[in-house]
């Protein structure tokens, strides 16, 4: 089983790489099935979303498609910023093929200076791996600068919650055992601005 974890902060070292990377590495450490990475995508010079095909992208931007694309679960985290998350994650969902993450349980992780933005991953996280007829986990996990030490996750609370977390996307992907998805999603053409017209000045 191939899980990656995703860091959608901007910082190189962020609370929220931190959480993720607490959540992988339980999995990995108690799985020995499960193959482990984690992604964090300031680490990678990934090219803004321009509508082309997915497979005409290069570099760091293929590697970091192919990676997502071949993984069987994930656990995604992200900072909330303006009640939402990043824009440089925002640019990795928008780079990926629409069928991706087809069928493939998603882990949420959320960090913000307060509670204030809780529900951030209920109306803004879940609908977006919704999109992609991924299943977000219905317990996803919220930490805030208070559960953080110099950047350490050192909440045993937070900590335990992680770690349910990886537990639940190991285990929804052991008994799924293929894509269970339902009805199937309008097919979605992508087309670059100046194929469609709207590009043109």
């Amino acid at each position: 089983m191939k899980l990656i974890g995703i860091s959608g902060s901007p910082s190189s070292r962020s609370k929220t790489l931190a959480a993720v990377e607490t959540a992988v590495r339980h999995a990995a450490e108690r799985h020995p099935a499960v193959e482990a990475e984690v992604l964090s995508l300031v680490d990678y010079d990934l090219v803004f979303c321009d509508g082309r095909d997915p497979s005409l992208y290069e570099g760091d931007t293929r590697r970091v498609i192919d990676k997502v694309v071949e993984a069987d679960a994930l656990v995604v985290g992200t900072p909330i910023y303006r009640a939402t998350y990043t824009g440089i994650l925002k640019n990795l969902f928008d780079l990926l093929p629409n069928d991706a993450l087809l069928g493939k349980p998603v882990g949420l992780v959320a960090t913000a200076g307060s509670d204030h933005h809780y529900l951030a991953i209920e109306h803004e996280l879940k609908p977006l791996v919704g999109f992609f007829q991924a299943h977000a986990l219905p317990g996803a996990v919220y930490a805030k600068n208070e559960h953080f030490d110099g950047g350490e996750l050192v909440d045993r609370g937070v900590i335990r919650e992680l770690e349910k977390l990886a537990e639940a996307v190991v285990a929804f992907c052991e008994r799924q055992r293929g894509p269970l998805v339902g009805a199937s999603a309008p097919t979605i053409e992508r087309r670059t601005p100046f194929e469609t017209g709207e590009g043109e000045s």
